[in-house]
């Protein structure tokens, strides 16, 4: 089981899987998600928790086979992938990100900052934004 590095949401959501199915899996965490993507597509290793963002490219184009979702709901960008929920009752392990800005940034820039990551968030081509 790859990680992007030990106790990042990836790394957590695996051991959360073994904790709630009792299967036991090697964990193998890296330096980032992106050698740990690179290395369950060159079959390296057999499974990883990845975020949508990061494996929807792959799975689009048919390298990866999406298995479930980890969120509570299945997603608005892969309807047909089920939740992990769905088959372990009770599995949630989603994450979000957040953007920050020093204390005494001032007043326009923090305005304009909202308008465009609003906007950003509403366009139709913005990927996993469920």
């Amino acid at each position: 089981m790859a990680s992007g590095g030990i106790g990042n949401l990836t790394h957590v959501a695996g051991e959360l899987f073994q904790a709630m199915t009792g299967v036991k899996m090697l964990h193998v965490p890296y330096r980032g998600g992106a050698p740990a993507m690179t290395d369950l597509l060159g079959g390296q290793v057999q499974v990883y928790f990845s975020t949508i963002s990061e494996s929807i490219e792959h799975i689009r184009a048919g390298r990866l086979r999406a298995l479930a979702v980890a969120t509570p709901t299945r997603s608005q960008v892969l309807p047909d992938v089920p939740t992990l929920g769905e088959s372990v009752p009770g599995y949630e392990a989603s994450g979000w990100q957040g953007i920050g800005a020093p204390k005494n940034t001032p007043t326009d820039i923090i305005d304009k900052l909202n308008k465009d990551i609003n906007a950003c968030i509403a366009a139709p081509q913005t990927e996993g934004h469920d």
